[in-house]
C-alpha cells in the first residue's frame, strides 16, 4: 500500500512538474516535420504537408487519424534554379480567395543561399498542384537573414509573410495582394535572440483577439539519435505577442522579442522531445489547435521517426497555453 502511494504521489508530481498536455492522439502514417494542416473547405477532410522530397500529402477524416499517405505535391520539385529544389522544406498551407497556396522552401543545411516558392491547387489533391516558382524573397551570403520557413497571415486585404531562420532569426515582408510576389517594401526583423547558438526558426503568426500570437522553434531541430543536444538545447515552442501584426511583439515579462525576448508555450516533458515546427489551424471541431512535430523517447530520436503532435489550445491571461 505504501509503495502504491509513493508510485502514485511520484507520477502527479511529475505531471505537476511537466505542465504540459501530452500529444492528442494520432495513427496511421504519423511521421511528420515541419507539417501544415489544413481542412478542405469543401468536405472537411484534412490534410497534412510534410518536409520531404516534392512535399509528402496526408489526408485523414480526422486530425487523429487515421492519416493516409497520398503521394506529393510537386514530384519534378520547384523550377527555382536552387540546389535543394527537389528536397522542399517547411510547406506552410493556406486557403487564399478560393485556391490553396502553399509556401515552401528551397535550401539545403547550412546555407544562406535559399528561396521562397509558391504551388496553387483548387483541391490539394496528388496530381493538381501547379509549381508557381519563386515569389522574390530570396536570400545569399550579403543578407541579414536566410529565405527558409515561409508562413502566410492575411491582415484584412494586407497578405504578410514571415520567414527566417539563423542569421537575424525571425523576418516579415509584404506581398502584393494576390499573394503571389513580394509587394516592393523591404523585409524587416520581428524577432531576434543574439544570446547563445541556438536557431529560431520555423515562425508561424495567427490572431486570436485582441493579439497576434508569434510562435517560433528554438533550438536544435534534429540528428537527435547521433548527437543528442544538451538538456534544453533542443527544439521547443517560443512565443511573443502584439496587438499589431507588424512590429511590438513581448513575451510575458514585457520583454521585447526584437531583443531576446520569448516565453515557452512547449518544450520537452515525459516521452514528448524536441516539439517544434509549429502551426496553429482553427479547427472545425476543437478550436484553436496547436501542431507540431516531436520525437518520442519511447519509440526513437532519429529523423526519421519524429511523429505529428497536436494539442487543443488553452488560454491563461490571454496567453496560449498547451
Amino acid at each position: 500500500m505504501f509503495s502504491t502511494l509513493l508510485l502514485l504521489g511520484s507520477t502527479l508530481l511529475s505531471a505537476f512538474v511537466q505542465g504540459y498536455s501530452n500529444p492528442g492522439a494520432c495513427s496511421g502514417a504519423c511521421w511528420a516535420h515541419d507539417p501544415s494542416i489544413i481542412q478542405r473547405a469543401s468536405d472537411g477532410k484534412y490534410f497534412k504537408f510534410n518536409t520531404g522530397a516534392g512535399i509528402y500529402i496526408y489526408k485523414a477524416d480526422a486530425i487523429e487519424g487515421p492519416w493516409t499517405q497520398e503521394g506529393v505535391a510537386l514530384a519534378s520539385g520547384s523550377s527555382i534554379d536552387l540546389a535543394g529544389n527537389t528536397d522542399l522544406w517547411a510547406p506552410d498551407v493556406h486557403l487564399v480567395d478560393g485556391i490553396y497556396y502553399m509556401y515552401y522552401a528551397v535550401s539545403t543545411s547550412g546555407s544562406q543561399d535559399s528561396a521562397i516558392g509558391l504551388a496553387t491547387s483548387s483541391t490539394m489533391e496528388v496530381g493538381s498542384w501547379t509549381d508557381k516558382g519563386s515569389i522574390g524573397v530570396t536570400s545569399s551570403s550579403s543578407k541579414a537573414y536566410n529565405a527558409i520557413d515561409p508562413n502566410l497571415i492575411q491582415v484584412g486585404s494586407v497578405n504578410l509573410l514571415n520567414f527566417g531562420s539563423f542569421w537575424h532569426d525571425i523576418y516579415q515582408v509584404e506581398l502584393n495582394s494576390a499573394g503571389t510576389k513580394t509587394a516592393g517594401s523591404s523585409s524587416y526583423n520581428i524577432e531576434y535572440n543574439s544570446t547563445g547558438t541556438s536557431p529560431c526558426e520555423g515562425s508561424y503568426m495567427f490572431y486570436n483577439d485582441p493579439y497576434y500570437y508569434l510562435l517560433w522553434s528554438s533550438g536544435i531541430c534534429c540528428g537527435y539519435d547521433t548527437s543528442k543536444p544538451a538538456q534544453g538545447y533542443e527544439y521547443k515552442i517560443m512565443m511573443c505577442r502584439s496587438k499589431h501584426s507588424t512590429t511590438g511583439f513581448v513575451d510575458k515579462n514585457g520583454d521585447a522579442c526584437t531583443a531576446n525576448g520569448g516565453s515557452i508555450l512547449l518544450e520537452s516533458h515525459g516521452t514528448t522531445y524536441g516539439p517544434g515546427g509549429q502551426g496553429v489551424y482553427d479547427d472545425t471541431t476543437n478550436g484553436l489547435t496547436l501542431y507540431y512535430h516531436y520525437a518520442d523517447t519511447a519509440v526513437g530520436l532519429a529523423d526519421a521517426d519524429y511523429l505529428f503532435g497536436w494539442n487543443v489550445l488553452t488560454w491563461s491571461n490571454e496567453w496560449p497555453a498547451v
